[in-house]
């Protein structure tokens, strides 16, 4: 069985109108999402994706914003979640993963939805150690962990996250930033950089990863890869 595995940081200040058009389209059997704002009733994407039919899995607890505002991260799934459960990667600076147990036919995936601290690029005692929580909180067997890792593929985090799954992008191809307002306090120099990630275990066969350059409405491209089960 094929099926289409999706990530997508839909940012807080999104065109709301246009992220949820490119997700109408992208016939995504699973779907991860980042900065899912929960009291924001114009960017309701729980609403959304149940109408086309998705089942869901939201965070159980927020990062909170400077200016006050409750951000989390989720997972939608065409096929059945019979369990769902929040990873707090850190308390300071508090950064989220999302874990739903998805049945694929006579198989139970394992998928998480990923956002761990932006660190303006640079490496991070706080960051390293959200993956480092991250990687304990994994299964051995049917992992997919995808999001916003806001790493650079050289970064000490992605460098360890390849030693424990394997990396589904053979490519090093961009997927931040289309929006300077992205990022308070960067230096903005347009679609440069990647963070964004799908990882997966050893016992699981990928292929056709693709940045979704079509995608419109959020400061980062969403990613995504089809696994064989």
């Amino acid at each position: 069985m094929k099926i289409k595995i999706l990530s997508w940081n839909i940012w807080m200040d999104s065109d709301f109108g246009k992220v949820t058009e490119f997700l109408r389209s992208s016939n995504a059997d699973i779907v991860a999402v980042q900065e899912y704002m929960p009291d924001d009733s114009g960017r309701d994407i729980v609403a959304f994706l149940t109408k086309l039919g998705y089942h869901s899995a939201v965070s159980s607890s927020w990062e909170i914003r400077k200016d006050g505002r409750k951000m989390g991260v989720a997972l939608f799934s065409k096929y059945p979640i019979c369990r769902t459960s929040t990873v707090v990667l850190s308390e300071d600076k508090r950064r989220l993963a999302v874990e739903a147990d998805i049945e694929v036919g006579e198989a139970l995936l394992k998928v998480f939805s990923v956002h761990t601290l932006h660190t303006h690029l640079q490496e991070s005692d706080i960051l390293n150690g959200q993956v480092e929580h991250l990687i304990k909180a994994l299964p051995e067997e049917k992992v997919v962990v995808m999001g916003d890792f806001n790493a650079t593929p050289d970064m000490t985090t992605i460098v360890r996250m390849r030693k424990v799954l394997v990396d589904t992008d053979p490519t090093l191809a961009p997927t931040w930033s289309l929006n300077p307002k992205g990022c308070e306090g960067c230096v903005f120099s347009g679609l440069t950089i990647k963070l964004d990630y799908i990882f997966a275990s050893r016992d699981l066969k990928t292929h056709s990863f693709k940045v979704e350059t079509d995608a419109k409405g959020s400061d980062h491209l969403p990613v995504s890869v089809v696994v064989e089960i």
